[in-house]
């Protein structure tokens, strides 16, 4: 039987106790240098039956240009069979001005298409690339927290047009990173505008300031909301004074606008032009300046595509570590990859402290400082697990899967503590030690096998991610799956050769204390002092 068939396995692993745990160790080394090759990100994407699009025509298109492109886009979108519907907005949301644009897609329900959101994203943006006019800067899911991009990260220093080359350098060095798509700055081509030199002195002599002039244009050129106006249709309006058109389209218009700059002798409003106090002329300027930390940035997003966010931005990393900044010019990661970094330290803090406490729990319980680690021998091992169900999954390790390891911790001792304690009870009982362990494993099998099973099964509709949506919790199932089952088998081998190890450690030390206590031999021929207990050498009072 099963438990017959564990014991000849069990009575051999006791006989050769080298040999298993170097195979064990083996397993363990194995399992670190294939940790690499998950791959890691944030928060594994979902899928909701819909994703979005955006992009945005050349600086100092129309509106009207943007809204036929969108519609353009709209129609390609159509095209495919997945998609159930599309919404576009120009100039809103997350698109602000009027060459930007995004499409919102709603696919049909997962069940009714062959192809995920990851898998359409691939082919749409292909098909769109092919537009001419538009540049695509995303397509696809965002990031599940932040809602951006899922890589992030922004150059900084005192000098926009410094910062400017050094974008374009490292955009055309970046580029050709495996995986990376949809890459964007927040520098544009300079948009034209009309620049209003104003002569301080001749305005300062009329009783006018820069702020006064700026608020006055304000006013005439972009409008005023002075109230709001309810139609026939019942729908009310906000009413908007500004001049007619033709009176500021063009900067000879502007060059006519009128000034209130007090009163004349006979009491009448002194009158005058804009271009008696400014120098009006068309030119460019930048479309956003950023600023972090009291510094100009340039911000730098990409998605990624069939790799990890992970291994898209160590990749960035390493390329921007190759290039030469200048003196006050620095880079620094944000969004998904910033929060990755700092999630998974917290989350290693998290694993050791529920290292320690299974050990403080443990050596209460057991009475040793030394039996514990004979049961906590089962944690290593369920690494190999996890990796080895991640790749199976195609998944990656993320915060999910992590939260998973911790899981872990707690579940896989059990059955370690199933077989050690029998063991140590069978021992109390005069039973020789491998002749109780092998009576444990015979016994014990079976409720190791129920727990495991029963843990195993419960953890299936999460691991196979059988709803929408659910593709973002399943590496947390697939890590305790994989665990669990390799910590369970190599548990029942290989903690009762390590249990056997540390018992010889903690007789040997008792042998050792015992020869030290006993006095010198005395001609009266005295008693030799008593042994001392066991729990004072290895265990607890």
């Amino acid at each position: 039987s099963m438990a017959q068939a564990y014991q000849g396995i069990l009575r051999w692993s006791l006989v050769h106790r080298l040999a298993t745990v170097l195979l064990a160790v083996a397993v363990f080394a194995a399992s670190v240098v294939m940790v690499p090759l998950l791959g890691t990100e944030f928060v594994p994407k979902a899928d909701y039956s819909e994703t979005s699009l955006s992009f945005h025509t050349p600086v100092g298109s129309s509106l009207e240009v943007t809204e036929a492109k969108a519609r353009q886009v709209e129609a390609i979108v159509r095209e495919f069979p997945e998609a159930k519907y599309t919404l576009s907005t120009v100039n809103t949301g997350n698109a602000q001005g009027k060459i930007y644009a995004s499409v919102y897609v709603r696919l049909v329900d997962r069940k009714d298409r062959s192809r995920s959101v990851d898998q359409l994203s691939g082919a749409l943006r292909e098909r769109l690339q092919q537009v001419p006019g538009i540049t695509i800067t995303h397509v696809g899911l965002t990031d599940a927290v932040g809602g951006n991009k899922q890589v992030e990260f922004s150059l900084q220093g005192p000098d926009l047009k410094e910062l400017e080359r050094l974008a374009r350098l490292v955009m055309e060095n970046v580029r050709t990173v495996p995986g990376l798509v949809d890459l964007d700055s927040s520098v544009k081509p300079d948009k034209p505008v009309i620049d209003i030199d104003v002569r301080r002195d001749a305005a300062s002599d009329l009783g006018l300031s820069v702020a006064q002039i700026g608020a006055s244009l304000r006013v005439l050129v972009a409008g005023q909301t002075v109230g709001n106006w309810r139609a026939p249709d019942d729908q009310t309006y906000d009413v908007n004074v500004r001049l007619a058109p033709d009176a500021r389209n063009a900067p000879q218009d502007l060059d006519r606008l009128p000034f209130a700059t007090g009163t004349n002798a006979d009491g009448s409003t002194r009158i005058v032009r804009l271009n008696q106090l400014a120098t009006v002329r068309e030119s460019t300027g930048p479309n956003q300046i950023n600023r972090r930390d009291l510094t100009r940035e340039v911000a730098i997003n990409a998605n990624v595509y069939n790799r990890s966010a992970g291994e898209v931005s160590a990749d960035i990393k390493s390329r921007l570590d190759g290039i030469s900044f200048p003196p006050g010019y620095r880079y620094q990661f944000s969004g998904s990859t910033k929060n990755m970094a700092e999630s998974f330290g917290y989350a290693v803090s998290a694993l050791a402290m529920a290292i320690i406490f299974i050990y403080m729990i443990l050596a209460s319980q057991f009475r040793s400082f030394l039996q514990p680690l004979a049961l906590m021998t089962s944690l290593p091992l369920t690494l190999i697990g996890v990796v080895l169900a991640l790749m199976m999954f195609r998944s990656t390790l993320s915060m999910f899967s992590i939260i998973g390891v911790v899981m872990l911790m707690g579940l896989v001792t059990k059955n370690a503590i199933l077989l050690v304690d029998f063991a140590i009870r069978m021992r109390e009982e005069g039973m020789e030690r491998t002749e109780a362990l092998l009576v444990a494993a015979r016994v014990r099998l079976r409720p190791i096998l129920m727990t495991t099973l029963a843990m195993i099964f419960g953890m299936v509709p999460l691991a196979f991610a059988l709803t929408e949506g659910s593709e973002q919790r399943a590496p947390m199932g697939q890590a305790v799956i994989g665990g669990v089952i390799t910590s369970s088998l190599l548990t029942l081998v290989v903690v009762p050769v390590v249990y056997c190890y540390l018992d010889d450690l903690a007789a040997w030390f008792r042998r050792r204390t015992a020869k030290a206590a006993v006095p010198p031999a005395s001609t009266g021929g005295g008693a030799g002092a008593a042994a001392v207990p066991a729990s004072k050498i290895d265990g607890l009072p």
